[in-house]
């Protein structure tokens, strides 16, 4: 079972990792990132919700007194961890913003041990500290810093947000369908953004056409698609199932080898290098993952253990700004 649960958790992280690679087709495709997010988050979204109506429309009722669950879901654990990302990287380097938002598993284990009062192995607080400490040196923190006062406290809100998806989706209970718990805040998601995103502005014609990055070129409509069915769809049912049987302590620390899967998938499809800094860090964030996994067992009083079910990752509509770490990365290296 751990070694199941284990597996599942970093093909959640590696189905994350097409999300850079695939927006910055889209990009190249000339939509911005926030309209790539919304298609993302609707695709995904209607998608999900449409196929459960026709295979299993059980899964699809919320409890009337789940609903403000449901709809903070929708708002806090994927809405707003991508709105005050995008916001932020515009205060901050994109570099810094990461890391900020990867110091949710450290939030994670802190809530779990003084707020939930669940005691956790010590593996669990030191796997999250490593792992920080490898995509802090992955992202090179030290290189262009610059502190803005409201950029730092977005980071900071965009991490607890990070840390409420983790804890959300180790919380909620039997009453509510794994599945059905994402379609509809995959759509909740979807309709905050409307009024940023625009979607009635969007060229839809451009995913008709081809996607170039640099020498490599890709239909538009397969780059969409790609973002919808491998980094939100599958990224988001298999990381959730993750949370929910590993913990949000572990499930946590476990996904930010996201970090990691990106650039190995960015330069496999863009032939994007690694330098020498990237390589390092992630070998000390994949150690970290490690020690936490150690910490799998979890104790019998931390929360419902649901079946098998979370971008990111935190990272659901991160694409762009992945997609900018992952272009730095390869300039620099």
């Amino acid at each position: 079972m751990k070694a199941a649960s284990l597996a599942i958790a970093v093909l959640s992280a590696f189905c994350f990792g097409f999300s850079g690679p695939m927006g910055k087709f889209l990009g190249g495709a000339g939509l911005t990132p926030l309209e790539a997010a919304w298609i993302r988050m609707a695709g995904a979204g209607l998608i999900m919700v449409t196929v459960l109506a026709l295979v299993k429309p059980g899964a699809l009722r919320i409890p009337r007194g789940r609903v403000p669950f449901v709809a903070a879901y929708a708002l806090i654990a994927i809405a707003a961890v991508q709105g005050l990302f995008f916001v932020a990287i515009t205060r901050l380097p994109v570099g810094v913003m990461l890391l900020m938002e990867y110091t949710a598993p450290v939030l994670v284990v802190l809530w779990v041990r003084f707020v939930r009062r669940v005691r956790l192995p010590r593996a669990a607080y030191l796997g999250a500290l490593v792992a920080v400490l490898g995509l802090a040196i992955v992202v090179q923190i030290w290189d262009g810093m610059r502190l803005d006062p409201i950029g730092l406290l977005l980071g900071v809100l965009a991490s607890a947000c990070c840390a409420g998806y983790f804890l959300m989706s180790d919380s909620f209970g039997e009453d509510i369908d794994t599945l059905g718990l994402i379609g509809w805040g995959m759509l909740g998601a979807a309709v905050v953004y409307l009024p940023i995103a625009r979607p009635w502005d969007i060229p839809w014609a451009a995913l008709t056409g081809t996607a170039t990055v640099g020498d490599r070129t890709l239909p538009a409509i397969a780059a969409a698609a790609c973002l919808i069915l491998v980094a939100t769809v599958a990224a988001y049912v298999t990381g959730v199932t993750a949370v929910r049987r590993l913990s949000a302590a572990v499930g946590s620390t476990v996904a930010s080898i996201e970090v990691v899967a990106g650039s190995l998938i960015a330069w496999v499809l863009l032939g994007e290098r690694l330098g020498t800094w990237q390589i390092i860090g992630g070998v000390i964030l994949l150690a970290g993952a490690l020690v936490a996994q150690t910490a799998t067992a979890r104790p019998a009083h931390s929360g419902p253990a649901g079946v098998a079910h979370p971008e990111p990752s935190c990272t659901a509509g991160r694409s762009a700004a992945a997609a900018q770490v992952l272009e730095r990365s390869a300039d620099q290296a």
